[in-house]
């Protein structure tokens, strides 16, 4: 299974986890990911705010380069995916927009390679079924939330996944073997956009949606997300400050396949959590009563 490989910019910086538990966990299951080359920054924080057409030619002129080699595109940030994804279909539905952005970017791009979120590659193209297969060390006893966030599902024009009750997260962790606690915050926002230019507002969505999970009963926040997961992970250490020890561990959905498929803490990014991850993996193969499973 040959992809082109789009980390952009979060994945080699504030989610390096994610690059680095990404790439184990896609050789360990026989997924080959070739880096685009000179692959550039897709725009998705401000491209939009500052032109229409740079927000296009940003991502467009990476996936004429997956194009060019005649790979689809996995793209394990889900900003990246979208902005990627609204390109590939505005030069799908527009001749004119499809020429546009060729000139811009000094390429061919009809729109033939296709964006694919990597947890959505995860999820169909290889199966929860066949994740399990490789399972050496299940995820029982670990209670786990899934967190989607607003980028992976909207717009529902771009969304990989249900709209309303996306499932993609909830069934790679059941085949793991953890227990998916359900609840109602699945796909609300976590303020990640607003903590730096309206902290106050920004916050108390985050505090909510952390309160939330520990409400549950959950051992941790399961995401796909690099800025839902800076965010819940990083923001904990202002709101404890202020309200007193959240503690909630946040976890990129490919760290913790890459736990169940045996790898070590360290190589998959685990040890650089703002709030300590790892003691809470020492539940996995417990009872509930604390013995062993």
């Amino acid at each position: 299974m040959d992809y082109a490989y789009f980390p952009g910019c979060s994945l080699e910086s504030t989610g390096i986890e994610f690059h680095m538990s990404a790439k184990a966990v896609a050789q360990a299951l026989g997924i080959n990911l070739i880096e685009i080359p000179d692959w550039n920054c897709c725009g998705a924080s401000s491209a939009h705010s500052r032109g229409h057409w740079i927000s296009l030619a940003l991502p467009a002129r990476n996936m004429a380069i997956a194009e060019a080699a005649g790979l689809d595109v996995a793209i394990p940030c889900a900003a990246c995916y979208g902005r990627s994804k609204r390109v590939e279909l505005e030069v799908t539905q527009s001749k004119e927009t499809r020429e546009k952005i060729e000139e811009i970017i000094g390429r061919p791009y009809t729109g033939k390679s296709k964006a694919r979120n990597l947890t959505d590659i995860l999820y169909r193209d290889l199966g929860p079924a066949k994740i399990a297969e490789k399972v050496k060390k299940p995820l029982k006893g670990l209670k786990v939330v899934t967190y989607y966030g607003c980028l992976m599902v909207r717009p529902p024009e771009l969304a990989c996944d249900d709209v309303e009750d996306p499932i993609s997260l909830d069934e790679i962790m059941t085949a793991l073997g953890a227990e998916v606690i359900p609840w109602g915050f699945k796909t609300e926002c976590c303020g990640g956009g607003l903590t730096a230019c309206r902290p106050g507002v920004g916050l108390d969505m985050t505090e909510k949606i952390l309160d939330a999970a520990r409400r549950s009963g959950a051992d941790c926040v399961v995401t796909a997300c690099p800025m839902c997961h800076s965010n819940l992970d990083m923001r904990q250490v202002q709101l404890n400050k202020a309200n007193g020890t959240t503690n909630m561990p946040v976890f990129f959905i490919t760290e913790l396949v890459g736990v169940a498929l045996g790898m070590a803490n360290k190589d998959l990014g685990i040890n650089r959590h703002f709030i300590p991850s790892e003691a809470v993996l020492t539940k996995i193969g417990k009872t509930s009563e604390g013995g062993e499973a």
